[in-house]
């Protein structure tokens, strides 16, 4: 069976690796591993996103949906050290490597858990997700449909797409599925992606 960084129990040889990577404004060392999402450094799209988002806000609960070894919720916690940071992956190594990063980094406010393991009473100040686009547009649209309506009223998730894997068709279906309640625009592109904000209405 081909292993996928969604896969949820890895079973390819670890491979462990240390890479310098700079988050919230600093060079940092973090651990990585081979059967997570781009092992090697951060990726572009991730690079993309956090280059156009907005400081996160400083309390609350924050998300980073599908966060493999964990560069955004890295940043979310370095940035905003008095909130709740959510790593939420099905990818138990890639939680696994959240957990050692955060505890590298002397971070105590990140909770790297599988989307089953969020309390379902947890709303979220702001969602930063740059989303599995390769599980299938069905299990995406479900991820994003479980997820975005978690935001609290006012709130803002923040979507990294790249235009050659549907950005555009994503950013309209969202719109359409999330209704009133919620407004959908493109905030950014770049390097062949497109950063969508979806607001929350006060």
């Amino acid at each position: 069976m081909t292993e996928h960084y969604f896969t949820p129990s890895p079973e390819s040889a670890p491979a462990y690796r240390q890479i310098t990577a700079r988050l919230a404004g600093r060079d940092v060392t973090v651990t990585t591993a081979a059967g997570v999402f781009s092992p090697e450094h951060v990726d572009t799209g991730t690079n993309v996103l956090l280059s156009h988002v907005p400081p996160p806000p400083p309390g609350g609960h924050l998300l980073d949906l599908g966060c493999g070894w964990g560069p955004i919720a890295l940043t979310l916690a370095l940035e905003s050290p008095h909130a709740t940071v959510w790593a939420v992956d099905v990818n138990e190594r890639a939680l696994d490597l959240v957990r050692r990063n955060a505890q590298n980094l002397a971070i105590s406010n990140i909770n790297a858990v599988a989307p089953a393991d969020v309390p379902a009473d947890v709303a979220f100040t702001t969602i930063w997700s740059n989303p599995p686009i390769r599980v299938g547009k069905n299990e995406l649209h479900a991820i994003l449909e479980t997820w975005l309506p978690r935001l609290e009223a006012g709130s803002d998730a923040w979507l990294v797409i790249a235009r050659n894997l549907g950005s555009d068709s994503l950013h309209r279906w969202l719109q359409t599925e999330l209704g009133a309640d919620f407004l959908v625009h493109r905030a950014a592109t770049n390097k062949g992606y497109r950063v969508l904000r979806v607001r929350r209405r006060a």
